[in-house]
């Protein structure tokens, strides 16, 4: 167990576990985005640090079916911080926030050596789509193209450039997607921490392991932050959800299959 679920596992709630809190029919999700972690400032403008990071808070709600109404923002500025750079990241969250219809209704700011965020988005949903819910022989398929997002982690890093499309600084959700396809799905999540290290929290919660229809490689399955969608089906669904992925306009790749066996995690740990 990595010190990241040896920490969770110590608190006693049973809603723990999911991309989010679920009570009644709401959803509570709260996710860090803090520099020399998650990003420099040196790869990405004040703009493109805001958006992101509520990109990035609201994948939980869309990953669990919900629809994002509020946001509460916790964001502490390094004292050399200008007034157009602090604009700049209120134009980010807002037009982000604005673009899913979520009103932004409180927080705090504080002083700090650096630009740390924290958001917690609340939605609402009737059909939520948990983690749980995964059977024997039911399909696994992904959203997307894996893999880019730490590629260009990695050229970052390395003190090179990327496209300013990238996928590490324009996330793209696929709502519309799990909104459409949601009753035939048994259980879903989005990949943050990579393929491989998300399906052992599946395996986690379902008690299965899964074979594999197709080799993925390593490089490809341990790419964090690509914020795509994990999911799983029964196959007597699997040409409704093909016809949705197609309307909807989603590569989805079908790549395994629930079995009951032992599923090891091959990456190594994004938190710690």
């Amino acid at each position: 167990m990595n010190l990241e679920n040896y920490f969770i596992s110590q608190f006693d709630s049973g809603r723990i576990g999911d991309d989010g809190a679920l009570i009644g029919s709401m959803v509570y999700s709260k996710d860090a985005f803090f520099e020399d972690v998650h990003f420099k400032k040196k790869w990405m403008n004040h703009y493109q640090i805001a958006q992101k990071s509520m990109m990035a808070n609201i994948s939980d709600a869309i990953a669990m079916n919900a629809k994002p109404k509020y946001a509460l923002l916790s964001v502490a500025m390094p004292k050399n911080i200008t007034k157009e750079q602090m604009r700049d990241l209120v134009r980010g969250f807002s037009e982000t926030a604005k673009k899913f219809g979520i009103e932004i209704i409180g927080g705090d700011t504080i002083s700090n050596i650096k630009l740390d965020i924290t958001i917690t988005i609340i939605s609402q949903t009737l059909k939520p789509l948990l983690r749980s819910g995964l059977k024997k022989g039911y399909l696994l398929a992904h959203t997307g193209k894996l893999g880019r997002s730490r590629k260009d982690f990695l050229k970052l890093r390395n003190l090179g450039s990327i496209n300013a499309r990238s996928k590490f600084v324009n996330i793209e959700l696929r709502d519309k997607f799990i909104q459409k396809s949601s009753r035939y799905l048994s259980s879903g999540m989005d990949i943050s921490d990579g393929l491989f290290s998300d399906l052992d929290k599946l395996a986690s919660i379902n008690k299965l392991g899964f074979k594999f229809l197709k080799k993925i490689s390593k490089r490809v399955a341990c790419s964090g932050e690509e914020y795509e969608m994990l999911v799983a089906f029964d196959k007597r669904y699997k040409k409704t959800i093909q016809r949705v992925a197609k309307q909807t306009r989603t590569p989805l790749n079908i790549f395994a299959y629930s079995a009951r066996n032992r599923y090891s995690n091959r990456c190594k740990s994004h938190h710690f």
